[in-house]
């Protein structure tokens, strides 16, 4: 129990706890407009801006962070080029994400075990840096999704009502893709890319099996992120387990319970 006075611990859990906030919380709009996916997409392009971070020696998450942005622009641009295919967007940018990172890899092999851990996470490595990017995205999402709640309820579940009555469409859908892909950039160093849409997806798949309404899932999704991520982070550190591996492995663990609840009430 010692490991929870270390204070690589304290900021691994900190981190954790201002990711279990943002990612379910952006992880709700995605799942009812069906872009689940954009999270796999961003995480991708993620990964090809840290490598390119470690190439030219600037801050990997940071050029990460930037990269998710401009993906987060292409992503948009291509929605309304496909209007009635949109998922060919995440599928392209994907795609490019995939490809600039392995040429990226080719290019720097003397950093590719550095790059390799954000792809499964290194929450234990986060510094006093990495802790000031994650809070101020933390606070930018909360604060941006409080002031416009009203806005965005409209908006996810009648687009078309939205347009109607004036409200910028344009603009919401740009601003909820590039905080998506702030969360997404800033969420790599803490359960690697290959894990982060889990993040954005499980609690919210665990929310709409308990919520009421639209408030509640966001409620739920929360408090289930955060659940995980007390428990995941406390049984890796005491049993020396891949800390981003236990916390989703805890949500898959909190749906399927959710899951045999809710049929043996049905029962």
């Amino acid at each position: 129990m010692d490991i929870f006075t270390e204070y690589f611990f304290q900021r691994a859990l900190l981190g954790g706890l201002l990711i279990g906030l943002t990612a379910p919380l952006m992880g709700v709009f995605l799942v009812l407009r069906r872009l689940s996916m954009i999270g796999d997409t961003l995480a991708h392009v993620s990964i090809a801006g840290v490598a390119l971070g470690f190439l030219i020696n600037v801050y990997p998450i940071g050029v990460g962070l930037l990269f998710a942005l401009l993906a987060s622009f292409a992503i948009e641009w291509l929605r309304k080029a496909y209007k009635t295919y949109a998922e060919l967007s995440i599928a392209i940018i994907m795609s490019g994400g995939i490809a600039l990172a392995t040429f990226l890899f080719t290019m720097g092999k003397g950093f590719n075990i550095n790059v390799m851990s954000y792809f499964f996470g290194s929450i234990y490595t986060l510094d006093s840096t990495d802790l000031w990017v994650v809070g101020c995205v933390a606070v930018l999402v909360a604060a941006f999704v409080l002031i416009n709640y009203k806005e965005m309820f409209l908006l996810f579940f009648d687009e078309d009502a939205a347009g109607v009555s004036g409200l910028p469409l344009r603009f919401y859908n740009i601003m909820i893709t590039m905080l998506t892909a702030l969360v997404i950039s800033v969420s790599i160093k803490i359960v690697g890319a290959l894990l982060v849409s889990s993040l954005l997806t499980i609690p919210v798949a665990c929310s709409l099996l308990v919520a009421r309404s639209f408030k509640h899932s966001i409620f739920w999704s929360i408090l289930f992120a955060e659940t995980a991520v007390l428990i995941g982070l406390a049984s890796a550190g005491i049993w020396d387990l891949a800390p981003g591996a236990t916390v989703v492995l805890v949500l898959i663990f909190m749906l399927i319970c959710i899951l045999f609840v809710k049929r043996g009430l049905r029962s």
